[in-house]
Parts: C-alpha cells; sequence; structure tokens
C-alpha cells in the first residue's frame, strides 16, 4: 500500500469553488482509477485534508498523470493558499 495525505489551505473565498471539484476529483479518482483503493477528504473552515491510499507509487503516479487529475489541478489554480503533501510506503494494520 501507499499513502498519500495532502493539506491545502484554501482562500477563504475560494472555498465554494474548490470543494465541489475536490469531490469531483475524489470520486472519478475511486472510480476510474483500479490502483486508487481509498480517497477520503476532510474539511475543517479552510483547511482541507486528503488521506488517500493506492495499490503502490506506481498506481499513484498514473493518477498524476490522469486527464482528470491534470483538469482539476488546472480549476483550482489560485484557490490555494499552500499546499503539503506528505507519501507513506508502508500502512500497519
Amino acid at each position: 500500500m501507499y499513502v498519500v495525505t495532502v493539506t491545502f489551505q484554501i482562500h477563504p473565498d475560494r472555498m465554494e469553488a474548490f470543494l465541489p471539484l475536490m469531490i469531483d476529483n475524489a470520486r472519478v479518482s475511486r472510480r476510474m482509477e483500479a490502483g486508487c483503493q481509498l480517497f477520503d477528504i476532510c474539511r475543517d473552515k479552510n483547511e482541507v485534508f486528503l488521506y488517500e491510499i493506492y495499490t503502490d507509487r506506481a498506481a499513484f503516479d498514473t493518477h498524476l498523470g490522469s486527464k482528470h487529475f491534470k483538469a482539476f489541478e488546472a480549476a483550482i489554480e489560485g484557490m490555494v493558499a499552500d499546499k503539503r503533501i506528505r507519501l507513506f510506503d508502508e500502512v500497519i494494520r
């Protein structure tokens, strides 16, 4: 398993536009990407936290190269004040 966490700080006046784009990106990823096992979105005020699980790094790389992800990245231009990404190679259960 390969875990990705992303924390977005969204400009306060852009959250209403950002959130539907984020939800659509997660739904399409889960539906269209065989390697996407989980894609949760958490929100608190102007912060959005993602928790994503992929079968491996290659599956995550496929996600990054997908048409829907590239469209999402282009659509959120100017909405994000800060973005922090963490990558984990191991899940312990």
